[in-house]
């Protein structure tokens, strides 16, 4: 191995070790050092692989609010994760409706929403 080559060498371990550590100082890596691996709604259990599964939910929603002592966090899994948004665009589409709002396109949009009762109508 060359001289040259070993500069580059060491250069590439240098930066990926520091992309590492920027990795390390993110919010997931903080949750996961803060938190047991445990998603907070189901209880299920996270290791190795699964690891991959469990995610930082924001209790604000804002993903800028990031304090050091976590307690803006939430661990959930993918699924649990995923029903706590949906659970917000249903309360959402809640108001709207209650509100006398008439119906409007959104990333929401439910189009079976009415199908059990075009059944009925039937």
């Amino acid at each position: 191995m060359t001289g040259s080559q070993t500069n580059k060498d060491d250069q590439l371990v240098a930066q990926m070790r520091k992309e590492e550590d920027a990795r390390q100082a993110g919010y997931r890596e903080k949750a996961l050092k803060l938190f047991p691996h445990v998603c907070g709604r189901c209880t299920r259990e996270f290791e190795g692989k699964k690891l991959r599964e469990l995610t930082v939910h924001h209790r604000d929603h804002n993903h800028d609010n990031n304090p050091s002592d976590g307690s803006n966090w939430e661990l959930l899994c993918l699924y649990c994760h995923d029903h706590e948004h949906t659970r917000g665009i249903q309360e959402q589409r809640s108001a709207d409706t209650s509100a006398g709002r008439p119906d409007k396109p959104s990333l929401a949009h439910s189009p079976f929403a009415a199908l059990a009762e075009r059944f009925k109508k039937s």
